[in-house]
């Protein structure tokens, strides 16, 4: 018997803590999980809808320190850390006694903590709400995940003033991206671009009297997501009319900010056959193509792209002549497949050298750099053609506007009832002079403000000044 006792308490010295940390949804101090381990399980929830832990991303051996649901095919992450990028094989996550949750790589490099600073923890426990929790001695909650989303909010998850969400970069890419849900301190719920690009507010603000201004955003357990103002009443988000919330027992719910800048909520069954997919209830906002007009930046798409709504997502399409800068990058900038010079060619006119598409209902708003009124198609398209630096003409009800590089804020759409005439230079062999610098220079150009194409063309011009100059010494010493 002696000898059976002696067994055990090896077998469970060499067993791993991780494998016996999990009761319950309770996490014990000092449990570990590393990423890429097959033997050891994610840290789950008592009914196993969720799990804490790393999951394989790209399926290139890189690891996310991330939180999912558990249950379903596809796995969707709903919380991981911002402020770090996916981790290779053998980083690890552990319950540590004075700090809380401590992710490392593989060397032991801190790479991100909870940060609780108290020496009163007790365990973790990995919620069936999605919430991941330290508590303390006295079961008081020293931490929790829903204090800090990432791109998503789930039911009974709360935001309050000054709290947000952000996108990712891409849909495989767990980088910060370009778009943000804030709750802002006036009591408005907005969406912005991460240059403050405004594209969608509640209007729950009330400056006459703080009472009815908005003071937190509540997903409640029904699946049903409302503004609740100060004097207890609330607003509803979603803009369209939702007869029956799909019931919270039969479905998952989320709420994200995708990688668009599309803030959906979507549900999943939570037992079905097959594979199903996450279904859409209602977005914000309606038409981000229209909505989001940006003053600096590039809109929706990138910099000469043109967003284009298509179940209420954003879908980017280069224009004719143009092509993208990266080619695994639809909604990234696009750019011109020949050159547009101001550079003299051998005395040739602007009409041997360049000819127009003619593309309907589309725009850049606010990138335009001078309008003409009153205004004719055939006068548009020649103010276009002689002027170096027009791209792109936009005509409607007798007004033109001329367009130079960078396009932003490109969209389609029926309603806008526009003519564009997209520039472009003739295939017929010709070469502008010192053609090779203009391409080098080109992407420069796209990537940046107007007023940094002012400042380089300026430098150049200043360099070549300075050249002739002292060209014209060296001629008068001699």
């Amino acid at each position: 018997m002696a000898s059976l006792c002696i067994q055990l308490i090896f077998f469970l010295f060499l067993f791993p803590i991780s494998a016996l940390s999990q009761k319950n949804g309770i996490v014990p101090l000092g449990s570990t999980l590393t990423a890429g381990e097959t033997s050891a399980s994610p840290w789950l929830s008592p009914s196993g809808d969720f799990a804490f832990g790393f999951q394989e991303v790209q399926h290139k051996d890189l690891f996310l320190l991330s939180i999912w649901f558990h249950k379903i095919p596809d796995k969707t992450v709903v919380w991981f850390v911002n402020s770090t990028n996916p981790v290779p094989r053998g980083s690890t996550v552990k319950l540590d006694p004075q700090t809380g949750l401590v992710h490392c790589d593989p060397r032991g490099l801190q790479l991100w903590s909870a940060n609780v600073d108290s020496a009163q923890i007790d365990h973790g426990f990995m919620n069936d709400t999605g919430n991941f929790v330290l508590k303390g001695n006295d079961d008081s909650w020293l931490w929790e995940s829903f204090k800090h989303p990432a791109d998503t909010i789930l039911p009974n998850q709360e935001l309050k003033i000054g709290d947000s969400l952000s996108s990712r970069k891409s849909a495989t890419s767990f980088s910060r991206g370009r778009f943000y849900l804030r709750f802002r301190d006036d009591g408005n719920l907005v969406l912005v671009t991460d240059d403050d690009a405004e594209y969608y507010n509640s209007k729950t603000s009330d400056s006459r009297d703080p009472l009815y201004s908005g003071s937190q955003v509540t997903f409640d357990g029904r699946g049903a997501m409302y503004i609740r103002k100060k004097d207890n009443q609330t607003e509803q988000l979603n803009l369209v009319s939702i007869p029956r919330l799909p019931p919270a027992s039969e479905n998952y719910h989320r709420a994200t900010i995708d990688f668009d800048g599309v803030f959906t909520h979507y549900y999943h069954p939570r037992t079905s056959t097959g594979n199903p997919n996450w279904k859409v209830l209602w977005y914000l906002p309606p038409n981000i193509c229209i909505s989001l007009r940006a003053n600096r930046g590039s809109g929706a798409c990138g910099f000469n792209n043109i967003c284009n709504l298509k179940n209420g997502r954003p879908v980017c399409e280069c224009p004719k002549r143009y092509v993208l800068l990266d080619p695994d990058d639809t909604y990234g900038s696009c750019i011109p497949n020949s050159t547009l010079s101001c550079a003299e060619v051998d005395g040739r006119s602007a009409e041997n050298l360049y000819d127009f598409e003619v593309v309907s209902d589309i725009d850049w708003p606010l990138s335009e750099f001078a309008k003409i009124h009153p205004s004719n198609e055939r006068v548009c398209v020649q103010n276009c053609l002689r002027d170096c630096f027009c791209a792109v003409a936009i005509y409607k009800e007798n007004n033109c506007w001329k367009h130079g590089p960078p396009l932003y804020n490109g969209k389609a759409d029926k309603t806008i009832h526009t003519k564009a005439f997209i520039k472009y230079r003739k295939s017929d062999g010709s070469k502008p002079k010192d053609r090779g610098t203009f391409i080098r220079v080109e992407p420069v150009l796209l990537g940046t403000s107007f007023l940094v194409n002012l400042i380089f063309i300026t430098t150049a011009c200043l360099g070549f000044y300075l050249m002739y100059r002292k060209k014209r010494v060296i001629s008068f010493e001699y």
